[in-house]
């Protein structure tokens, strides 16, 4: 067995009904909440944030609300949740909702606290944000894909580069966190598939990062069993509350790996592509590129790559290890279009005469140099082509 590291700092409050801690969880930490969360869009999101907001205020918590998130934050966004944060006051930032909701908080925290803009503290960066000047963070999950509640990660967009990166210290990981699937069962059904592939992307990318090791592959190939098994039926039916609560633990675990191990190929180009294109989502854009890099990386990770056919498909058990990877991509391909993800970029407005210089920017992140094949700049202008 090979040597590994492990580090996980954030308290996890797991299960239905946890949310009714909330009070409980931000107390210690101070009584002025900032609540991060994107705008109330249909009846159900404005009886959650009433709900939680009504959790606070019981407990003569003072809350003031940004609801100004959006899909892919960007610097603006940050910037204008960190200067309510400065004028309320604030002592704890909730980030509630999906990916978005919990990096804004955690980027709103580094901003609100130390000079300039939270895109001044990026990962290749110096200086880093200083600990001790941090508010703490509580991220409360609303959807099951990001694994933000438990990671150390921050990402946000420059729209005028159309550069799409990441905060990334272990100072960033939330105090706390709560994973209640009570919360998930309005999500709709595009977010639910797309933050669903998400998890199982997370997990395998873990188990092929040169920082994996025996504990995140524990956990890795559980989240991926789960995802496999459940996000078809929850597809089927919205209200499967098993299926949700499901997918929320695997979401946890993927978190935890990639806290750990990190991302590879896929995620450094899938975000990319939604820098590019805020209009893809990035589990849309993760389920696009999915194929071309299983078909680019398979036979350097043939281990890997046969055990996710075989979980996707059981028949593959009897072939042998290179043949199931092989048919991997085959195999993502049609889990795919089980749960209505099967596209290309073409299909989302990219516009052709992009494809180099959305090749480019694949190479800006250094996830791609963490896969298993590391891309040439003529391979991924091919890898993008494929994906168009």
């Amino acid at each position: 067995m090979k040597n590994f590291n492990y580090h996980q700092s954030t308290k996890i409050l797991f299960g239905k009904g946890r949310i009714n801690e909330l009070a409980e969880v931000v107390l210690p930490y101070g009584n002025k909440v900032l609540l991060v969360t994107t705008k109330a869009a249909n009846p159900a999101l404005i009886e959650q944030y009433t709900r939680v907001r009504a959790i606070l205020t019981s407990k003569g918590i003072s809350v003031a609300h940004f609801d100004g998130v959006i899909p892919n934050p960007t610097i603006a966004v940050i910037s204008a949740g960190a200067l309510l944060a400065r004028k309320f006051g604030a002592q704890v930032i909730i980030g509630l909702g999906g990916g978005s909701s919990m990096d804004t908080a955690k980027a709103i925290s580094v901003e609100a606290t130390h000079p300039g803009t939270s895109w001044d503290y990026l990962f290749y960066k110096t200086p880093q944000p200083d600990q001790s000047k941090l508010l703490p963070i509580i991220a409360v999950s609303t959807t099951s894909g990001t694994g933000s509640q438990v990671t150390q990660v921050a990402v946000i967009t420059n729209p005028e580069t159309r550069d799409k990166s990441a905060l990334y210290n272990n100072i960033l990981y939330p105090q706390v966190c709560i994973v209640d699937p009570d919360l998930m069962v309005t999500v709709p059904k595009f977010v639910t598939a797309t933050t669903g592939f998400d998890v199982l992307c997370h997990a395998f990318e873990s188990t092929i990062n040169p920082g994996t090791g025996a504990y995140v592959d524990l956990l890795a190939w559980e989240a991926i069993r789960i995802v496999v098994a459940n996000l078809p039926k929850l597809l089927e039916n919205l209200n499967d509350a098993e299926a949700r609560e499901q997918m929320a633990y695997a979401d946890t675990l993927a978190g935890l790996c990639i806290a750990n191990a990190g991302v590879t190929l896929p995620h450094g180009m899938g975000m990319a592509v939604s820098g590019m294109y805020p209009n893809i989502a990035h589990g849309e854009a993760l389920a696009i590129l999915y194929p071309a890099c299983a078909e680019f990386t398979w036979e350097f990770a043939i281990p890997q790559f046969a055990r996710l056919a075989t979980i996707l498909n059981p028949h593959l058990k009897s072939h042998s290890e290179r043949e199931a990877a092989w048919e991997c991509a085959v195999e993502i391909v049609k889990f795919l279009k089980v749960i209505g993800l099967h596209k290309k970029l073409r299909d989302c407005d990219m516009p052709e005469n992009e494809i180099e210089a959305l090749a480019k920017q694949c190479m800006v992140l250094p996830d791609y140099k963490g896969n298993p094949r590391v891309a040439t700049p003529e391979e991924m202008i091919h890898l993008v082509k494929q994906c168009y």
